[in-house]
């Protein structure tokens, strides 16, 4: 990935479902907004250029940002009028980058990852190269098991590569077929940004919604002879979002058993989870013990051969070697 790259992450959405007075891309999955996850995955992609497409609560979002040891720009779309729309809103942000590529992602997808974004900008050279092809769009999708509601993936079957991209057919227009199929879009893309621009300026308004939809634009690169390409998640999870709580809250599940099986494969004890939180940016050491009931969050570092727990609540702390904390609420401290 060259660093002429950048990124627009979609964030506009309001989120009524949540039923929260904050926008729906700040609700926090393991004590980190989804917006930060996916920000930070883009980051660590080694893109630094980022552009946030604010919409509904807009304060709210512009006002994290500022807290963000990094620059992050912002645009503001004023009206809900789709994906497409949402990504006009960057048109001066995307003109500056023209000449390179560029992500576009939503802020409420936590989970997609550095593996994704790296694998999927590299089928977007690779592939298009391979075929003498000029590369237009690739869509980052996954298989999932229950793909309801999710466009599908239609693969061009004529092809020698299979990485070409036939369409992206929406479940209220599918038929029973193509409805069985379990790849999906994850609604995540990248694209040669000059590509995007042009076919942006084409787009149209839905005649059912009113919308400008971003997937229209894959038919508009398509048709202008680029290459339009499809790179399938290695983890299904990509795709995964939060709509309201009680989908929130099966994303949590999800990052809280990735966070504690890894600190267990570094060596961390925890012999019963039961209660236990652990913040995706805490750092443990091996051969300490975490008991059962016990939060850890914040930028929380805890040294090798401690003791944390039951019942232990840590919050931006710093704890050498060796420590026992019990039963103890402790926040912004070194130990």
């Amino acid at each position: 990935m060259n660093n002429k790259t950048s990124a627009v992450i979609l964030a506009g959405g309001e989120g009524k479902r949540m039923k929260s007075n904050r926008p729906k891309v700040l609700s926090e999955v393991m004590f980190k907004p989804m917006l930060r996850w996916v920000i930070d995955a883009v980051k660590a992609s080694g893109i630094d250029d980022i552009c946030v497409v604010t919409g509904s609560k807009r304060e709210f979002v512009e006002e994290y940002i500022e807290t963000l040891p990094f620059a992050v720009e912002t645009v503001f779309q004023s009206e809900r009028l789709g994906t497409g729309h949402a990504v006009m809103q960057a048109e001066e942000f995307l003109k500056r980058h023209s000449g390179s590529d560029v992500l576009i992602l939503n802020g409420d997808a936590p989970f997609i990852s550095v593996e994704t974004i790296k694998d999927a900008f590299d089928t977007h050279y690779q592939s298009a190269d391979s075929n003498n092809l000029i590369r237009g769009c690739t869509v980052i999708s996954a298989e999932v098991a229950d793909p309801m509601g999710y466009g599908r993936i239609i693969r061009e079957a004529s092809q020698d590569s299979s990485d070409m991209l036939k369409a992206i057919v929406e479940e209220k227009e599918a038929t029973d077929e193509i409805r069985a199929i379990k790849e999906v879009n994850s609604g995540a893309y990248w694209f040669e940004t000059d590509s995007l621009i042009e076919a942006l300026g084409k787009l149209t308004k839905s005649e059912l919604t009113g919308e400008y939809y971003l997937t229209d634009t894959i038919a508009i690169i398509k048709d202008s002879g680029r290459a339009v390409l499809t790179h399938k998640a290695k983890n299904a999870d990509s795709v995964l979002g939060a709509n309201d709580c009680v989908q929130l809250e099966m994303l949590n599940n999800i990052a809280r058993e990735r966070i504690l099986l890894q600190h267990m494969r570094n060596g961390v004890n925890i012999p019963c989870r039961d209660g236990i939180m652990i913040g995706c940016d805490c750092e443990i050491g091996a051969n300490t013990v975490i008991l059962p009931s016990t939060v850890i969050r914040g930028n929380t570092k805890i040294g090798c051969f401690c003791e944390i727990g039951p019942a232990a609540f840590i919050d931006g702390c710093s704890i050498s070697d060796g420590t026992v904390i019990r039963n103890e609420f402790v926040k912004n401290k070194t130990i």
